[in-house]
């Protein structure tokens, strides 16, 4: 009697993407080093060493633990453990963010876009006072050569206040958590504080003169410019 031939395809096996590869590898150096919440984790030029990849490859794998809230990358401290959970979930929470991010940056150029506009309609001048001066922060933070994370988060944070909105204003509260994932994402990729600095001068810049289309259109280019985020393929 001849054989039967399975016809059924079988379906390949997933392969893991290099940033969660690495990122296994990260949790698995924290449990073999026995580190716990707040302790700090090798620089970055000796975790690179350890785990064979390039500097630039671990900073992304860092900055997707960050996202996730498993670290806190401190300017001038390094990685500092905030909670050690198991491989399984952190790759989980990887894929749900990768999953989600394009339904972040509809809803950013949405909101952010009216904000924008709004603000220069409607902006006080103490209004513009608070914008500059987180410019200014940003501006500190980025030449001391961190990301600048504080000073993007209250420059959008003044606009919002500056477009005098109740209710637009609820909702970028809503989706603020969301919001902090994708500007740590992009934060991290080589020269984007800088260039995310001169897009918010733009932007600024278009509010002081009381021109909502130019306001608009600068917040749109700067959405574009923040979204396009690398997390290793």
């Amino acid at each position: 009697m001849p054989r039967k031939t399975a016809t059924q395809q079988i379906s390949r096996v997933a392969r893991p993407r290099l940033y969660e590869q690495l990122v296994e590898q990260l949790m698995d150096f924290i449990e073999s080093a026995q580190l716990g919440p707040g302790d700090t984790l090798p620089a970055e030029r000796d975790l690179a060493e350890r785990l064979g990849v390039s500097r630039a490859t671990l900073a992304q794998a860092l900055v997707a633990l960050e996202v996730l809230g498993v670290i806190d990358v401190q300017h001038g401290t390094g990685a500092v453990l905030v909670y050690r959970p198991n491989v399984p979930s952190v790759l989980k929470g990887l894929r749900e963010h990768r999953n989600r991010l394009p339904e972040i940056v509809e809803a950013r150029s949405t909101l952010e876009v009216k904000l924008a506009a709004l603000a220069a309609e409607r902006r006080t001048d103490e209004d513009m006072q608070a914008i500059e001066k987180a410019l200014d922060v940003m501006a500190d933070e980025v030449a001391s050569g961190a990301k600048g994370a504080h000073g993007d988060e209250l420059f959008h944070q003044a606009i919002t206040a500056a477009a005098h909105s109740g209710v637009l204003a609820q909702l970028m509260t809503f989706i603020a958590e969301m919001i902090l994932e994708t500007r740590l994402e992009s934060l991290g990729q080589p020269g984007r504080p800088e260039q995310s600095l001169a897009s918010h001068r733009k932007i600024a810049d278009a509010i002081k003169a009381q021109d909502p289309e130019a306001a608009a259109a600068a917040m749109l280019d700067h959405i574009t410019l923040v979204s396009d985020v690398a997390l290793l393929k």
